[in-house]
């Protein structure tokens, strides 16, 4: 009888556990959205009159679709900006940051990410609309963690 609710007091300690652990999660992930934004904003300012045509993903973006446009949108400015130096840069490593992809990892089933356009397959838009759709992408995936 001992083992048997020590046990159930096993399993109760292990799902608090897992439940904290998920909302401290979507919090830090959160968090590095905010970062994310911030300092998308600060380069966009300096990048945005750019004539670059860069493949841009679409704006009302699939949930299982998250991840592989942030993706692209990391391809896109390691490709055509110099993410080597300044803002450029920290924009570049937030983006590659695990929370970040936590923070935009929405999809539930994991071999759907088959059906999301390559990124070479997507539109060429100017540099304004480029960094408009990644903000847009990213104040979507903060207003859903802050939601849940």
């Amino acid at each position: 009888m001992k083992l048997v609710v020590f046990c159930l007091f096993a399993v109760y300690c292990c799902s608090l556990a897992n439940t904290a652990t998920r909302e401290v999660d979507r919090t830090l992930a959160r968090k590095k959205l905010q970062e994310v934004l911030k300092q998308l904003n600060a380069v966009k300012l300096s990048l945005q009159q750019s004539e670059k045509m860069l493949n841009t993903p679409p704006k009302n973006i699939e949930d299982c679709c998250c991840l592989s446009a942030l993706k692209c949108y990391r391809f896109n400015l390691e490709v055509h900006f110099n993410v080597r130096e300044g803002k450029q840069r920290q924009l570049f490593r937030s983006l590659n940051n695990p929370f970040t992809e936590r923070g935009l990892n929405f999809c539930n089933s994991p071999n759907v990410n088959s059906t999301c356009q390559d990124c070479d397959s997507h539109p060429r838009q100017n540099a304004t609309e480029f960094y408009n759709r990644l903000e847009s992408l990213i104040q979507m995936a903060i207003s859903r963690l802050t939601m849940i």
